[in-house]
């Protein structure tokens, strides 16, 4: 406190041993500069205050809502991701059992599809050994019967070409 009040003296010391002119001056440092000094000062303390103190107070408040929506939506953010891997592990999942279920009934189609082929090639080996069965009889008894029909058509056929009746 004492330096200030020697620094004081020494610049009023200053100001009155300062040369005086007889022109007026451009700046004239009178009582009127203590008066503005104290209006300026207790402005500034008024307007500290009442505005710029909850001007501070409202853009302190606004950041921290910022940066709390920041937050949340980095931690929103970050649950997403969470999700969205969660449910492509799941689908990637999903798809290889698809795969699986997929190969499985095409194997099972497959084995179905040649045990049907099977059972057709069956059927028709069987109806075709009947089939020749039958055809086998059939030839049989028309040969027997072209046999039995052979001698009696032979002496037709020689008593037509002879022109008479053979003996028996």
């Amino acid at each position: 406190m004492n330096a200030y009040l020697t620094q004081f003296q020494a610049t009023t010391t200053l100001l009155l041993a300062a040369p005086r002119s007889e022109e007026t001056q451009l700046l004239d440092l009178d009582g009127t500069v203590f008066v503005m000094l104290g209006i300026f000062l207790a402005l500034l303390v008024i307007l500290w205050r009442f505005l710029w103190q909850p001007y501070l107070r409202v853009r302190d408040e606004r950041v921290a809502r910022v940066e709390g929506a920041r937050e949340k939506a980095a931690t929103l953010e970050a649950d997403a991701a969470t999700r969205l891997v969660r449910i492509e592990t799941a689908l990637a999942e999903a798809r290889r059992n698809a795969g699986a279920e997929t190969a499985k009934l095409r194997t099972e189609a497959q084995a179905s599809e040649q045990q049907i082929i099977t059972q057709a090639q069956d059927s028709a080996r069987a109806m075709m050994v009947e089939a020749r069965s039958k055809l086998d009889t059939a030839l049989a008894t028309e040969k027997a019967n072209l046999q039995k029909h052979t001698k009696d058509l032979a002496r037709q056929i020689a008593e037509k070409t002879l022109g008479r009746r053979l003996a028996s």
